[in-house]
């Protein structure tokens, strides 16, 4: 799968068939330098799935947990940026979120590549020189 994503007006489009592909994967890692749009796309995506909650990054929090107003289950939203240690991630119980059979997207999944599970989609954000972004998976 690849998605263009020419201008921000174009994310809920984007968003749109990004959910489209989205299966029974649970578990999808956002990869990205900084500043490629793992925030923006993943809001994007919660509001696709019905999300009317304010949509923030869970930068210093580590996880935001959203519920969908289509499904009303929740919808687990992760940012492990200031992960310093592995230890941090056992600490929050990331277990509990990671195989509870809800959707966890995940920002800077590399900085706990180990714990990730096997069957997670590896999504990579490219930014390029016109200022688009392409969404692709990487499995």
């Amino acid at each position: 799968m690849e998605i263009l994503i020419p201008n921000v007006a174009a994310l809920p489009a984007a968003a749109t068939e990004f959910v489209k592909h989205i299966g029974s994967h649970t578990i999808f890692a956002f990869y990205g330098k900084m500043g490629a749009g793992k925030t923006t796309f993943i809001k994007a995506i919660c509001r696709e799935l019905g999300v009317e909650d304010v949509i923030t990054s869970p930068t210093f929090s580590i996880v935001n947990e959203y519920t969908s107003s289509l499904t009303g289950e929740p919808i687990y939203h992760f940012d492990f940026y200031r992960i310093k240690r592995l230890e941090e991630v056992y600490d929050m119980g990331y277990e509990e979120y990671f195989y509870s059979g809800y959707l966890c997207l995940i920002e800077w999944p590399e900085l706990i590549e180990d714990l990730l599970p096997e069957d997670a989609v590896r999504v990579e954000i490219v930014e390029c020189d016109d200022g688009s972004r392409i969404v692709k998976d990487v499995f």
